[in-house]
């Protein structure tokens, strides 16, 4: 969950949001539209890390493509 505060009172009172953030991100706005987000480092970290960037398949070595190839898709997760 997150908190949701204007940039105005974000910037008047950075201290208190920058606490916050360590415990849960912080959602700034400006006129009412979501700009940016306040998170903790450990946060960031974990996003930066689960960010997956798309490869193209011609990107990929042989050794690669044949590990897709012989994967096999659980029962649980067929249609």
């Amino acid at each position: 969950m997150s908190i949701s505060a204007p940039a105005s009172k974000v910037q008047k009172s950075f201290g208190a949001f920058h606490d916050r953030a360590l415990r849960e991100p912080v959602r700034v706005t400006k006129y009412g539209r979501e700009t940016v987000y306040i998170v903790s480092a450990r946060t960031f970290r974990e996003l930066k890390q689960a960010h997956r960037s798309a490869v193209a398949s011609r990107d990929l070595s042989d050794e690669e493509a044949a590990l897709i190839a012989r994967t096999e898709i659980p029962p649980e997760h067929r249609y």
